[in-house]
């Protein structure tokens, strides 16, 4: 979080977090989101009748997922004020789950992690008219809050209210200085550890503060497991897959565990790694699209090795394909584009594609 002390600021976390955020925005004229992951790309976009400041330490919308190319796709898209294409009636291959009659909750209670759907059904809305407005490469320097507090001179993006009755200031390593009501806090995950106490033995923990694991989840503790984003794959990866703290992993690393744990019990031979394991793939729906992310979509750790083949159809379709030595590495797909079955076959058998030019 920016702050925890400071009751203007929210951070998303979970569900309950979420409801939160409802509650605060029925009032809020204007918001300052910052972050640019998956949540925050998210809540911009479903946020409705509040102007948004969106701070994104960045250059480029959703760096996290793709590349400039793609951001730009998105944001033309916006600007043409055009939904994107109907979704097609299709069976989910995942269970869709729906809450009823839950007692009220307290904001000392955590909610469940915050999957692919957490927008679905949510009314969030504030109290004007939406606005969007991207300050990019830079961060928070400082909140200014208080009656006293008011910064000599504010920024009013074109198009948005002028005002000067805000209970919070959010002042920028730019030098740019927003009013608010509210700044939602979505910067992204660290892994939960502090906790996680051992009688006798720590857990061994890696650089990014994960805990170990090796390719059956367990820990360096006997009979201590790990998934999700509380741990840190450390057995020498498959060539075209990596770790990033998404909702899927964890669910496939959540049963990697337990796969490995009833065989552990039975004292039957450890199970063939998963074929999830070999290729990293996620799919997820950014402004209304739908994305699929496979292998090393944005060349991770490639560096000039590879080059990027295009295809772009305005408010339709964004298709990236990279290659590196003739074979099909990595792909970006926005859209009902149809191909990540044909794409992920091509890197599961690495052929070389060199003489179809």
């Amino acid at each position: 979080l920016l702050s925890t002390d400071n009751p203007f600021v929210l951070g998303i976390r979970d569900t309950e977090t979420v409801k939160v955020l409802q509650e605060r925005l029925q009032k809020s004229r204007r918001i300052v989101v910052v972050g640019n992951g998956g949540i925050a790309i998210e809540l911009v976009y479903e946020l409705q009748q509040c102007e948004v400041v969106w701070v994104l330490r960045h250059s480029s919308m959703g760096a996290t997922f793709f590349d400039p190319g793609a951001a730009h796709f998105f944001l033309e898209h916006q600007k043409r004020g055009q939904a994107p294409p109907t979704e097609p009636l299709v069976m989910r291959k995942r269970t869709m789950y729906h809450v009823a009659g839950c007692p009220e909750s307290s904001q000392d209670v955590l909610g469940s992690a915050l999957g692919p759907d957490w927008a679905s059904g949510c009314s969030i809305k504030g109290s004007s008219e939406k606005k969007v407005h991207i300050e990019y490469n830079c961060e928070v320097k400082e909140l200014l809050s208080g009656a006293s507090v008011r910064p000599r001179e504010t920024l009013e993006p074109d198009g948005f209210a002028k005002k000067d009755d805000w209970p919070v200031y959010v002042v920028l390593t730019n030098g740019h200085t927003f009013g608010c009501d509210l700044v939602v806090s979505a910067t992204g995950v660290r892994p939960n550890t502090d906790t996680v106490k051992i009688i006798g033995e720590q857990l061994n923990l890696s650089e990014d503060g994960g805990i170990a694991v090796d390719s059956c989840m367990r820990s360096s503790t006997e009979s201590v497991y790990a998934a999700g984003d509380v741990c840190t794959a450390s057995w020498p990866p498959a060539s075209l897959w990596f770790q990033m703290r998404l909702w899927t992993q964890a669910r496939q690393m959540g049963h990697r565990a337990a796969t490995c744990m009833a065989a552990a019990l039975r004292e039957q031979p450890e199970p063939v790694l998963d074929s999830c394991f070999d290729i990293f793939a996620h799919v997820t729906r950014f402004f209304g699209f739908k994305v699929v992310l496979l292998g090393l979509f944005n060349g991770q750790g490639l560096g000039n090795s590879c080059e990027a083949l295009l295809r772009v159809t305005p408010s339709r379709e964004y298709v990236k394909a990279l290659m590196q030595n003739g074979r099909l590495i990595g792909a970006v797909l926005v859209g009902e584009t149809d191909l990540e079955e044909t794409f992920e076959n091509l890197m599961f058998g690495q052929l070389d594609l060199s003489a179809f030019g």
